[in-house]
């Protein structure tokens, strides 16, 4: 789900910039190559539309992914402002990803809860959770849908745009009397969003969300909202979908006999991410620990019976897990979740990316098993 409460309207870290803001709402411009209802940054009209709606110069080049910030981190880029995430778990080559944030002249982290990644930071800002703010959230299905508060934030805590509004005004020396950055609520901010976007959102008013959520596209009042995307046409220039041949490149890791298994790394149905909320919840009690999954072939090719300790082992480091003999996994493949801070699995992945979408490779790197003793 991606909540329209925050207040970012465009996240770009081309070389020269200072500061990156890592954020998933899509929809609101939380992209690189991409402002508000997914329009080019390289496209010139769009440029130069949300140039006079925010009354600033805007980059024409793209900017970096979240891995390429990560890559560029005390190099071109000195400070990070992450919202939400937590990149010390999520990340790939837990090592190199700690090495990158200690590089920083300034971390900020803006999260409810602390997490692996709040100790690297310079300064945490304390955010309400989404039964503490009102707003709204527009699900995978685009429906946008009004949320009201059910209780106040706990101590210091306030509202993820709030947080930025006063970041704002204080950036710009005008505590107060920054009209850019003067919010006194969400639904002020989603009119902007409106404005800015009115193709897409342009019909959708707090008013109307009393009532019942509405799906974008929604450009007037009048507008039912687009319940199926695309079904007379793309959106494209021709109007046909633009489908792209990917030529086969082989893994960067392949296994040898030092390291023979492939793992694959992932989530399982209990644990959301970094586990930060799922494992502060009677969801914790349905899998409490980290657990590799191993064909019966390889277990018994290295000695490991089910409920085991063993150690993971790849060029980057080693994690010790409880094994779960399966066939749910292939021979020679083990796989094993990321969700667990005491057996983090990212730090075995390694940080070789898609050379397009600069996605790592969490699915494949060399490891190799080894059960430990009860003495160890």
């Amino acid at each position: 789900e991606t909540p329209s409460t925050l207040s970012i309207s465009w996240v770009v870290s081309p070389a020269d910039s200072m500061i990156s803001v890592i954020r998933r709402p899509g929809d609101m411009g939380a992209l690189p190559d991409v402002f508000p209802g997914y329009r080019k940054v390289a496209d010139p009209a769009a440029r130069e539309w949300f140039a006079g709606q925010w009354r600033t110069v805007l980059p024409e080049a793209p900017g970096l992914r979240m891995t390429e910030i990560m890559e560029s981190a005390g190099d071109t880029i000195h400070a990070i402002y992450i919202v939400g995430e937590d990149p010390v778990t999520s990340e790939p080559f837990q090592e190199h990803v700690k090495k990158a944030l200690s590089s920083l002249d300034l971390l900020i982290v803006q999260d409810i809860l602390s997490n692996e990644t709040t100790p690297f930071a310079d300064v945490v800002f304390p955010a309400a959770s989404f039964a503490e703010k009102d707003g709204t959230f527009t699900n995978t299905d685009r429906r946008v849908q009004r949320v009201r508060k059910a209780k106040e934030p706990p101590g210091e805590a306030q509202p993820d745009w709030w947080i930025i509004s006063q970041m704002g005004q204080r950036l710009s020396g005008r505590l107060g009397g920054s009209r850019e950055w003067d919010y006194w609520g969400p639904e002020v901010i989603w009119n902007e969003v409106r404005r800015a976007v009115p193709a897409s959102f342009g019909g959708i008013s707090y008013a109307r969300l009393e009532r019942q959520g509405v799906r974008w596209p929604c450009p007037t009042a009048d507008h039912p909202g687009t319940e199926v995307l695309f079904t007379g046409r793309f959106n494209t220039e021709t109007g046909r979908a633009k489908l792209r041949p990917a030529e086969w490149r082989p893994s960067k890791e392949r296994p040898n006999p030092e390291y023979p298994l492939t793992l694959s790394s992932g989530r399982v149905l209990y644990h959301w991410h970094g586990g930060a909320m799922s494992r502060r919840s009677p969801l914790d009690a349905a899998y409490p620990e980290a657990k590799v999954e191993i064909h019966p072939a390889d277990a018994a090719r290295y000695g490991i019976e089910d409920g085991a300790q063993v150690e993971l082992i790849s060029r980057r480091g080693r994690i010790r897990m409880r094994a779960e003999v399966t066939e749910r996994t292939p021979e020679g493949v083990v796989f094993a979740p990321f969700h667990f801070r005491e057996a983090p699995t990212n730090r075995l992945t390694n940080n070789a990316y898609d050379p397009v979408s600069r996605i790592p490779e969490y699915k494949v790197a060399a490891v190799r098993l080894e059960p430990l003793s009860k003495g160890d």
